[in-house]
């Protein structure tokens, strides 16, 4: 019987990579890349295809969101900002938040997403991240759903799925080590391209999550702070 199609936007992250896992046990899969400036473009896009060849998909697109870089406002693609360090405990927008990325990937994600016949689009959004970043709200997937919905040809049913939205980094890295994803191949650093810095947010975050596991992360640090 064939399976049903899934659009995965996969960042080359580890959410993406543990989504895309799930994913994969009950859909074929097609997986969507953006390069947005960001100062790891290149280690992500690498990142991203080697877990599409670890997961054999064929169906790949890599869109450029040149424009990003242009309207600025994040360290992430404004190198005249600084990545700011972790701080888990900050319930402020960090810089390295990028204005309404998952907006702008899910729209593409859709417009693909409708042409290919696919029935679901997969997000690694995680809601332990959401108060640095609100279009990482479950709220915000259920409304962008509505809207794709409402804008598509008659007929289209595409459903956004986010299914670690509600877990922790922990959880999220046991529930890659239980469907065997290539956690190896993913990188999350915001800032360095060959060794992840150990200290931006998103390193932090992932250290933890290994930590309280007791676990090493098996990507390379130029340092590994304890976050736990």
């Amino acid at each position: 019987m064939k399976k049903e199609l899934a659009v995965v936007a996969v960042s080359g992250g580890m959410d993406s990579c543990v989504t895309a896992a799930i994913a994969a046990q009950s859909y074929d899969l097609a997986f969507l890349h953006a390069n947005y400036g960001q100062r790891t473009e290149k280690r992500e896009l690498r990142a991203f295809n080697d877990i599409a060849d670890h997961y054999n998909v064929k169906k790949r697109m890599v869109i450029d969101f040149t424009y990003f870089k242009k309207i600025g406002g994040s360290s992430l693609t404004d190198e005249s900002m600084e990545v700011t360090k972790a701080d888990l405990t900050s319930k402020e927008i960090p810089t390295s938040y990028v204005p309404f990325r998952n907006g702008n990937i899910l729209s593409v994600c859709a417009s693909w997403a409708e042409i290919l016949g696919a029935t679901k689009i997969f997000i690694g959004a995680v809601f332990e991240d959401s108060s640095g970043y609100p279009d990482c709200r479950p709220d915000f997937f259920k409304a962008f759903e509505h809207a794709v919905n409402l804008g598509t040809k008659p007929g289209t049913n595409i459903e956004i799925v986010t299914p670690i939205i509600h877990l922790r980094k922990s959880e999220i890295i046991s529930k890659g080590l239980e469907l065997n994803a290539p956690l190896n191949l993913t990188w999350s650093c915001y800032q360095n391209e060959d060794e992840a810095c150990g200290v931006c947010d998103s390193c932090a975050l992932r250290l933890r999550g290994f930590q309280q596991l007791g676990i090493e992360d098996p990507i390379p640090y130029k340092i590994r702070p304890k976050y736990f």
